[in-house]
């Protein structure tokens, strides 16, 4: 008698095969990348991008916007940006460098690098510029303040223990070479001249260039000197 075998089939060790469906696995053409668009009447959900791009140099991508009057105002993700640009609010000053297209079933949309709003918005005006890293480094142009060497860190001129404050007045790009020889002393006490007395920057550009650490070689135009 031939015992019976859960799982074989007549002949011995042969297993029967698994009835269940295989599930399949989706595959992207190996020239697009999918991205995800906010939920607009205007903008399609299934959006791709030629060439490839991987997803998080998309996630990261910012777009200087411009008033009407090629201010700046301030820089924003690019999901933001594309969706001002197909709701017909913005238009594209400049194209991204590498030449990016997005894709979707209606239309496509250059990426852009550099866009303007098409009505003017007035925008409340703050005097004082928030004192960041990124901010002071543009400030001194990247420059050691006391040796003009490439600028690695923060100084104060007169140290913090010393009852110096964290103004923009007491502020400076400095080398690291410098900043350890310098310490705690007071430049009187070194013999050292600063190069340029160290004061508060001006103009609304640079509440934009207080959070910008990278900028895009074609936003220098519309930020001033100070980012170049």
């Amino acid at each position: 008698m031939t015992p019976l075998v859960s799982g074989v089939d007549g002949r011995r060790g042969a297993a029967e095969p698994d009835p269940r469906p295989v599930p399949s696995r989706r595959t992207e053409p190996p020239d697009t990348v999918p991205v995800l668009v906010p939920d607009t009447p205007d903008v399609g959900a299934d959006v791709t991008v030629t060439p490839v791009a991987p997803a998080p140099f998309l996630g990261r991508r910012r777009v200087l916007l411009l008033n009407a009057t090629y201010e700046p105002l301030t820089a924003l993700p690019l999901r933001r940006a594309i969706v001002l640009l197909v709701c017909g609010k913005a238009d594209v000053v400049h194209g991204d460098s590498s030449g990016l297209v997005l894709h979707s079933a209606t239309g496509a949309v250059e990426v852009p690098s550099v866009i303007r709003l098409r009505v003017f918005v007035r925008v409340p005006y703050r005097a004082r510029v928030p004192l960041t890293r990124a901010a002071l480094m543009h400030r001194d142009r990247f420059r050691c303040a006391y040796c003009s060497g490439k600028a690695e860190t923060i100084d104060h001129v007169v140290p913090r223990s010393r009852g110096g404050t964290h103004t923009w007045e007491n502020c400076v790009a400095c080398c690291a070479r410098c900043n350890h020889k310098k310490a705690d002393k007071l430049l009187a006490e070194l013999g050292w001249p600063l190069r340029t007395m160290p004061t508060a920057p001006r103009g609304r550009h640079w509440r934009l260039l207080a959070g910008l650490v990278d900028a895009d070689p074609q936003w220098l135009p519309y930020l001033g000197e100070a980012a170049a």
